[in-house]
């Protein structure tokens, strides 16, 4: 090898060394890394189960830090006018004359109510006859306000045998469990029962010592034979145990899907008993008023019309969700943190309402995407580039729709003539346990299904395992990658699944000129060193000759 052969190599292993080593750093370092700062919150446990499986979604594909914890609703609310968090999730807005005389809920910076996921509240119960599950329960409104009161005691109650015609309800004594922090599904489910049975909910109000007519509360009174425990876990946790049998709670219909048990089928306006399920949650929302009036409550839900459809594959006690968000820097808050806040948010209003029907709940419509939109828009920090409603790909709309529509609510089936009120009872389980209930009253069965899908996220749900998609049409998001569905047992509800979605470009930066230095070195370490030999060898040497 001759002296300028080892030269041009040695020159040539420098350049490509060098750009070696700034095609790893830019490897290492990941061009959307550094956009995001990490965000906190805290709130409901209503929604958690779907803001935790978003969670990991954007953790998993975008390195993005979202941090939240489920301390009830109440506290996630005094967590945000405290500054201490980014955001919060209620399903109630502020407080400002709180029923327990604590200090009125007001915040000091600018917020705004988002919608993120829509549900039922649900009556997760567990209850044997002769050592069998039962898991067809059917409840009219009335006999549930009773029970959750102290007026009925015991499941075999004349006024629940009536609701169970096919049931030989058990002489057992009935548990109401029932939250002990301040909670949204409190304040949602007694808003139902001071709606629908003012007298019975007034009157019981008076008897445990608060202010009749008492509407709303966050924290549920003890009473009787209740017990009381913390979270939509706590509640539903003690329901699962075995010495749940005997009680009934309200929770979250998700909690009844992850813990493998079943749920009431709710009696509504047009005389069906219906499941909360992802679709009747949909018909039931068409109903809904939402306040469109600038303020303090824009965005919150009127639900009268929910609980009085006429509809008949309603389930009366259908609602939403919000993230407070802040619409100013202040407290732990940025606008660096904006940024993660609303590209977190436009994951959720979009791809992540993919999988809302698998979680439990039920995807967001059209008309609450673009209020949502909205509420990105306000955010200090926020990237807005990607706000594209037409570029959103939720389950409940299509390119050209009116926001007024919802593609579930148009393919829902309608309920079977065994739901209806009368002496027949379907015999098909609900929620996490989908295996048929024998006839052992006095009336006959039937089917639940047929025409519908929405029980196939709890077809594999029996012996408490979260429910498995069972072939059904497989939905890809608009990068190509499967959410839910296709082959029988390919989606687990509560599992973490890649879903991509668009971020907005970021444009050049640092991360591509480290990359186009890198490939200029390795074109020079090419091209260059022959050129410098010939013009520093030594003239009238053998190299240097012409």
């Amino acid at each position: 090898m001759t002296p300028k052969t080892r030269w041009i190599r040695r020159i040539r292993t420098l350049f490509a060394l060098f750009a070696i080593a700034l095609v790893s750093v830019t490897t290492v370092l990941p061009a959307q890394a550094a956009s995001y700062d990490p965000i906190t919150g805290t709130g409901s446990t209503w929604s958690q189960n779907a803001l935790d499986q978003w969670r990991k979604n954007v953790a998993s594909n975008y390195g993005m830090t979202v941090n939240y914890s489920g301390v009830g609703s109440s506290a996630g609310r005094r967590d945000f006018v405290a500054g201490n968090v980014d955001f919060a999730v209620s399903e109630i807005p502020f407080q400002l004359a709180p029923e327990d005389g604590s200090t009125p809920e007001s915040p000091t910076r600018g917020y705004a109510y988002m919608p993120i996921v829509a549900g039922g509240t649900s009556f997760m119960y567990n209850l044997k006859i002769n050592g069998v599950r039962v898991s067809n329960l059917r409840l009219s409104g009335e006999v549930i306000t009773k029970i959750f009161t102290g007026g009925i005691t015991n499941w075999n109650d004349p006024a629940i045998q009536a609701d169970n015609p096919g049931l030989a309800m058990p002489d057992k004594g009935i548990v109401p469990v029932v939250r002990s922090d301040g909670s949204g599904s409190t304040a949602q489910f007694s808003l139902w029962m001071s709606k629908q049975h003012p007298a019975l909910w007034n009157a019981f109000c008076a008897s445990v010592g608060r202010t009749s007519p008492c509407g709303l509360t966050s924290q549920y009174p003890t009473f009787g034979n209740a017990k009381a425990q913390s979270g939509s876990s706590g509640v539903a946790g003690y329901v699962s145990q075995d010495y749940g049998e005997g009680a009934i709670t309200y929770v979250e219909y998700s909690y009844a899907l992850e813990s493998g048990f079943p749920v009431a089928k709710v009696l509504n306006q047009a005389g069906y008993y219906v499941e909360p399920t992802a679709n009747s949650v949909a018909v039931a929302l068409l109903t809904a008023q939402i306040d469109q009036t600038p303020g303090p409550n824009y965005l919150t839900q009127v639900l009268d019309g929910v609980y009085n459809s006429a509809d008949p594959r309603t389930y009366a006690l259908s609602s939403y969700s919000y993230m407070i968000v802040p619409t100013e820097v202040g407290g732990v808050f940025t606008a660096k943190k904006g940024t993660t806040l609303g590209a977190f948010a436009n994951y959720m209003l979009c791809e992540g309402q993919q999988q809302a029907a698998d979680l439990g709940y039920s995807p967001l419509p059209m008309n609450l995407v673009l209020a949502g939109f909205d509420q990105i828009k306000r955010i200090p920090g926020a990237d807005t580039t990607g706000v594209d409603i037409n570029k959103c790909n939720n389950p409940t709309f299509k390119p050209g729709d009116s926001p007024s529509s919802n593609q579930l609510a148009l393919t829902a089936a309608q309920p079977q003539d065994c739901d209806k009120v009368g002496p027949n009872q379907c015999t098909t389980g609900t929620a996490g346990a989908p295996a048929e209930t024998p006839v052992s009253g006095s009336g006959t069965g039937g089917s639940a299904t047929g025409g519908t899908t929405e029980n196939a996220a709890a077809a594999a749900a029996t012996g408490g395992a979260a429910a498995a998609s069972t072939g059904a049409a497989a939905v890809y998001d608009a990068n190509g990658a499967l959410i839910s569905g296709g082959a029988a047992g390919s989606t687990l509800a509560g599992a973490a699944v890649a879903t991509p979605f668009a971020l907005a470009d970021e444009g050049w930066g640092t991360q591509q000129s480290l990359m186009l230095l890198a490939a200029t070195l390795l074109v020079a370490a090419a091209v260059l060193p022959p050129v410098f030999w010939r013009r520093l060898a030594p003239r009238g040497g053998k190299d240097g000759l012409k």
